[in-house]
């Protein structure tokens, strides 16, 4: 049964921003899920879930499509930053819609953290007011990784040497809302690397595409800016749902009050990388879950998964996995730049370059 229909359009809307927030509940929830149960690790994400300790375990299914997604997008951001060593650079990065997300501090946590010049969340006003009181609780440990930090923005916003969190509206005219939150903080010059994980397919096309224009602006050179760094873009989220497993993916999604207009431009694997190429992005490339789950992770990774779990629903993992896909684009100042380089690569071509 579908749920009753609000009483006029600015109740819609408000809904519908509110069953956007929960799909990041759900997603955080599977991540702590997928943690407890040995698939990732990660001690940052029960600081960042309320009640963590009562949350639900979730089916070997989602366990496993949030393993891939999460091994996918960490191997991409990794291989940013190890681009950037040769170049002598730190780099940026910009997660917007970051919701949750525990990726700066598991960075801080490991070999990466000198690479880190600056990272920036952005996402509803709401949603980092939550999560800049979880990060000034003492007992998250959380604002140890920070040093010292600033609230603004009447606490919907945090600021430290590294790490700023950003309230706004992702579907307002950027050239309206950025330049007065990024203000001096975002540097034209560095290597950026921006994530979006499963945002823009609740937008509208036009306002994604306004989005992604703005940073392609920023980093593009300018008598104050003669030598940009370069911009990459890594986009997670379902795609071809104008099939019938895709149908049954809308309407439930639907029952829960969530659209996804970002999803209608983009009906195959193959028109994905468009949504950067039509920026004068270098290159791009998309890949489904399910085949980086069979060609991009080693089957000793796999074989340590599949003995964490039974798994039944093969057949619909499967087809779950090949309704969602990791894209990634990247904006190069030439074509012998090493950024264009940047990318997953499949278990041979790895095993092939170690020899």
């Amino acid at each position: 049964m579908y749920p009753p229909a609000p009483a006029n359009r600015s109740e819609r809307v408000h809904d519908a921003d509110a069953a956007i927030r929960q799909t990041d509940s759900d997603a955080a929830s599977a991540r702590l899920s997928a943690v407890r149960k040995g698939y990732l690790t990660d001690r940052f994400i029960s600081s960042l879930l309320p009640r963590a300790q009562l949350q639900p375990l979730r089916s070997p299914l989602i366990n496993t499509g949030t393993y891939v997604r999460s091994e996918a997008i960490d191997r991409l951001v990794e291989q940013w930053l190890e681009l950037s060593k040769p170049e002598g650079q730190l780099c940026q990065i910009v997660s917007l819609g970051a919701g949750s997300d525990t990726r700066f501090w598991r960075l801080m946590d490991g070999p990466w953290k000198e690479q880190i010049g600056a990272y920036f969340e952005l996402d509803f006003p709401d949603v980092t007011l939550k999560k800049a009181m979880a990060i000034r609780n003492p007992r998250s440990g959380l604002s140890t990784t920070l040093g010292h930090s600033e609230l603004g923005l009447g606490g919907q916003a945090l600021h430290s040497s590294r790490y700023h969190l950003l309230p706004c509206d992702l579907r307002n005219p950027p050239a309206d809302i950025f330049p007065g939150l990024f203000k001096e903080y975002l540097s034209p010059t560095l290597p950026t690397l921006l994530l979006f994980e499963c945002v823009l397919v609740y937008m509208s096309p036009e306002a994604s595409s306004i989005l992604i224009q703005w940073f392609v602006d920023f980093f593009s050179p300018s008598t104050h800016t003669p030598s940009p760094g370069a911009l990459g873009c890594t986009v997670y989220e379902m795609f071809g749902l104008e099939d019938a497993f895709g149908q049954v993916m809308m309407n439930n999604l639907r029952a829960r009050n969530v659209s996804l207009p970002g999803a209608k431009p983009y009906p195959s694997l193959e028109s994905l990388p468009s949504r950067f190429l039509k920026h004068g992005f270098t290159s791009g490339k998309a890949l489904t879950l399910r085949n980086i789950r069979s060609n991009y992770i080693e089957p000793s990774e796999l074989e340590r998964i599949s003995s964490l779990e039974m798994l039944d629903e093969v057949e619909e993992l499967n087809l779950v996995l090949e309704h969602y896909a990791i894209t990634w684009g990247v904006k190069a100042s030439s074509s012998i730049s090493p950024w264009i380089e940047w990318g997953l690569r499949p278990v041979k071509q790895q095993l092939a370059d170690t020899v």
